[in-house]
């Protein structure tokens, strides 16, 4: 489709707990962008235009622990110049300036309904209402954001007992949403859903992509999903030979690259440039197929 992409920044709440937190918005418009400054990164957009006459559908992109909403600039503007609208909302007390949830049931049972707030958000929007197209939800989860991605889909997590503050695992109830008709898990983050059973109410597409040097998430947490699913065969799954675990954030400007800096790090003998290339065009064909046509 080839469109220009409008930027946007917006606060959401948290309805049950109070909470607001931001969301940052990629959408194709017809306003040509320009080279602006989005906290460290650089991105050729057209701030707040109006969004492009038609229909589209929309994306969620969730991050990791820890992480932060913009280290998928690069996938979100790829989809967004190619006709998705792409919200990226940052999930509080468990990001890059505040991690204090990290480790909990509550972030366990707070990061679903990040999501379903920015579904919502989105569905309300006098903007984006009427160029979203119905029944056209996917999701992109990379780690903790694999998590949130199949708990939000339909999955039955179990937290580990140095979760809860009295030391045992707990059967969560988390809010899926049923909009949602596609999933892409990069480095999914799985184990709470190793549990017979925890997955057989995740039954839709999913691109599955992981790094064979992932030092964090190692290629079991893909196998507790292949084998948890209703429908093995709806999963589409690769392994990228020699990626870590943070070689499917964003490249970062060279000023941000350090081996002080593990995010900005890659196995010896790794480009991640020459990845995302791949990545965006991968991600972009089996969206295209499960939720554009």
């Amino acid at each position: 489709m080839d469109c220009f992409v409008g930027y946007g920044e917006v606060e959401l709440t948290d309805d049950l707990s109070g909470v607001a937190f931001p969301m940052a918005v990629m959408y194709p418009t017809s306003t040509p962008g320009k080279i602006e400054a989005v906290e460290r990164f650089s991105m050729e957009v057209s701030i707040n235009s109006e969004p492009k006459e038609g229909t589209f559908p929309l994306v969620i992109i969730s991050h990791g622990t820890g992480g932060s909403h913009l280290l998928y600039r690069t996938l979100a503007h790829h989809l967004a110049s190619n006709g998705f609208i792409v919200g990226m909302p940052e999930h509080p007390f468990n990001n890059r300036n505040n991690n204090t949830l990290a480790g909990t049931v509550d972030n366990l049972m707070n990061r679903p309904r990040h999501i379903r707030t920015a579904i919502d958000w989105f569905f309300a929007s006098p903007r984006f209402m009427n160029v979203l197209k119905a029944d056209a939800v996917a999701l992109i989860g990379h780690s903790m954001g694999g998590y949130t991605a199949l708990a939000v889909a339909g999955g039955a997590p179990t937290s580990f007992p140095n979760e809860s503050p009295d030391g045992q695992p707990h059967q969560l109830s988390v809010a899926t949403d049923p909009r949602v008709k596609a999933l892409v898990l990069l480095a999914p983050a799985s184990a709470w859903f190793k549990n017979a059973g925890a997955l057989s109410g995740v039954d839709l597409p999913i691109l599955m992509i992981v790094g064979d040097k992932d030092e964090h998430t190692p290629l079991i947490h893909a196998q507790f999903i292949l084998d948890g699913v209703s429908d093995r065969t709806k999963i589409q799954y690769r392994i990228v030979e020699n990626a870590g675990h943070y070689s499917f954030l964003s490249p970062f400007p060279e000023a941000m690259k350090s081996p002080s800096f593990p995010p900005s790090q890659d196995p010896a003998g790794f480009h991640r440039e020459s990845f995302h290339r791949e990545l965006n065009s991968e991600v972009l064909d089996f969206l295209m197929r499960q939720v554009h046509a």
